[in-house]
């Protein structure tokens, strides 16, 4: 599973949390970046790469849920999941 904590975020376009922004590029997560350094990890394992972004989907609903309390969160599907679907 890809490095989420400490220095080597900085490096990876990995995830900033709470927040679920990449910390080089400073967009939403998964940047562009990161999206092609997940696809070539998980070359040879797609179901591998979707049990993955689910569930950092997960994480990135309870953070940015704890960051804006009552307010609705958009579908995150498409943003974590939806890119890597085979089609």
């Amino acid at each position: 599973m890809p490095h989420t904590e400490g220095r080597a975020r900085k490096s990876t376009h990995s995830p900033l949390r709470p927040s679920w922004r990449c910390p080089v590029c400073g967009i939403l997560w998964p940047c562009s970046t990161a999206k092609l350094r997940l696809l070539g990890e998980y070359r040879e394992d797609r179901p591998g790469l979707l049990t993955y972004l689910a569930t950092v989907q997960k994480q990135a609903e309870a953070d940015l849920a704890a960051l804006n309390p009552g307010v609705a969160l958009p579908d995150l599907t498409p943003r974590f999941v939806g890119w890597a679907q085979t089609r």
